[in-house]
């Protein structure tokens, strides 16, 4: 898959496409349903398709200070987009100026001049332009103009997730911030994933004999409420069974808040420098203090049984996925 950033990293003679257009923070089923339908069209019309994405997230242009956590990183998005059969992803910089395009700007600009679409195919809340003044009956009428299509997707995913309420990125941030990581997986079609560089903590989790990869996560990272978690820490190119800890570590009044993963039953991992990931399989319990540290052990020994066991039933894991 051919990844762009900005509209000058096209090539010029690209030719006609199809296209979609969208945050698509996390490419969960409901996104899913838009980009899969966008590459069955191309598929048919012999054509690529590009996903057209935006950095920063536009709120954050819009209304500073207002960025969401986001749930995957453009390249975690840009791997996503690529299973689904995506041609080529567009990550367009959204700056100040590019939000005051009117939707027919906005259309001449990138659709029609760079991408040449031929059929653009979007949810039903679609909207774009200047104060998202556009939506996909402003899309359409435009497309009359400029010659190409306009197809609209129902993307209306609903499940025991959110008890009943559609599928949306906004659904997935909150049930991920209340550590219903459980709900968050059925939304996404796969579990919560957090991303960072491993570097040195405090070495306690050595010390009490569960040394644990400390992840330093990426900005606006969407992280699970404070507790403990089973799921998988994915280092190596293997996906292996974890207990992971999120948290300010109130045992040793820490004040921090970190992503903390110990491969179960692996000894003498040296992970500090890496690049790896953490996917949230299940919620095992809140964060807490305890009396002393003998039921702190003993906790964390319950812990470590509970996700090995959690993790044992699920399936197995990919850690490219």
């Amino acid at each position: 898959m051919q990844r762009w950033r900005g509209l000058e990293d096209i090539p010029q003679d690209w030719g006609r496409s199809v296209v979609t257009i969208g945050s698509y923070d996390g490419v969960h089923r409901g996104h899913q349903l838009i980009i899969g339908r966008a590459v069955e069209r191309a598929r048919e019309a012999g054509l690529p398709t590009v996903v057209v994405t935006f950095d920063p997230h536009p709120s954050e242009v819009v209304r500073p200070g207002t960025h969401p956590p986001l749930l995957a990183p453009h390249y975690r998005r840009a791997e996503l987009c690529a299973e689904l059969g995506v041609d080529a992803l567009l990550v367009l910089p959204f700056t100040r100026e590019f939000s005051q395009l009117s939707p027919a700007e906005f259309v001449a600009k990138v659709l029609v001049d760079r991408l040449h679409a031929r059929l653009v195919v979007e949810g039903p809340n679609f909207r774009f332009g200047h104060r998202a003044a556009g939506d996909v009956a402003v899309l359409t009428e435009l497309g009359a103009t400029y010659d190409y299509e306009v197809e609209v997707v129902d993307l209306v995913v609903r499940g025991a997730a959110g008890g009943g309420v559609p599928f949306s990125s906004t659904l997935t941030r909150r049930l991920v911030a209340e550590g219903d990581v459980a709900g968050a997986a059925e939304i996404l079609g796969r579990p919560h994933r957090v991303e960072g560089v491993v570097v040195r903590g405090a070495q306690r989790g050595r010390e009490l004999g569960y040394p644990t990869a400390n992840v330093e996560t990426l900005p606006y990272t969407a992280i699970p409420a404070d507790g403990v978690y089973a799921g998988w820490l994915n280092a190596e190119g293997e996906a292996m069974p974890a207990a992971i800890s999120v948290g300010t570590n109130p045992q040793f009044d820490g004040t921090e808040r970190t992503v903390e993963a110990y491969a179960i039953d692996r000894v003498g991992l040296d992970l500090y420098g890496q690049h790896v990931s953490v996917d949230f399989l299940a919620f095992v319990r809140g964060q807490a203090k305890f009396a002393s540290l003998d039921e702190l052990l003993e906790a964390m020994s319950r812990d470590v049984a509970r996700c090995r066991e959690l993790v044992a039933a699920a399936e197995p894991q990919d850690p490219a996925a």
